[in-house]
This record gives structure tokens, C-alpha cells and sequence, in this order.
């Protein structure tokens, strides 16, 4: 009867663990995850935005950081000068401007 109970007790034994790199495949689809929908696209939005600070030229109409809405004078490398109102000039660094504003003369894309 001990021999029964041994046996019972032997082939009930606690399963084996699963391979230690079975155990980080969820970490690693999490960071998957993160990268793919967090920091991607982030670095994209960034890239596009560098790129649309670079083409500023004079007599675009810009929306600043600070939310004030001007037209470029004068570009250089790091600032532009942005006049926002009759004889009003503002030296603005490049990369606080927000955006470009487009011209008025445009139909909305929806229309």
C-alpha cells in the first residue's frame, strides 16, 4: 500500500516550469505595444513639425506657442520676427512657433 501511495504521489509531482524566456514574452509585447502606439508616432509628429519650422519663410502667417497669431518679417537660423499687429514686431524663437497658419484665400478641405 505504501508502494500505491508513492506512486500516486510521484505521478502527481508538480509540473515542470515553462523556459525561463516563455516567462518575458509578455513583457516584451507590452513594450511592443508601447513602442508601436506611444512613442512612433510621437517621434513622427515631431519630425513633421521640425520640418514645417524649417520652411517658415517671410509673409507666412504663423501661430506662436504663446497663442499670438502674426505674419514673418525676417527669418534666420533660430529666430523669426513676426510682426502681430500695425508696426508691432516680436522676435520669436523658431521652434515656440506652433504652427503655419494657411492663407485665407483656400477652400477648407471638407468643402
Amino acid at each position: 500500500m505504501n508502494t500505491a501511495i508513492l506512486t500516486l504521489l510521484a505521478a502527481g509531482a508538480a509540473p515542470e516550469a515553462p523556459p525561463a524566456w516563455i516567462q518575458f514574452l509578455p513583457l516584451v509585447a507590452m513594450g511592443l505595444i508601447f513602442w508601436f502606439l506611444i512613442i512612433r508616432p510621437q517621434m513622427r509628429q515631431q519630425k513633421e513639425h521640425r520640418a514645417k519650422i524649417a520652411a517658415i519663410k517671410k509673409g507666412d502667417q504663423v501661430l506662436t506657442g504663446g497663442g499670438l497669431v502674426g505674419k514673418v518679417i525676417k527669418v534666420d537660423e533660430h529666430y523669426a520676427e513676426v510682426e502681430i499687429a500695425q508696426g508691432v514686431k516680436v522676435k520669436a524663437v523658431k521652434s515656440t512657433i506652433s504652427d503655419i497658419i494657411p492663407p485665407t484665400g483656400s477652400s477648407p478641405a471638407n468643402d
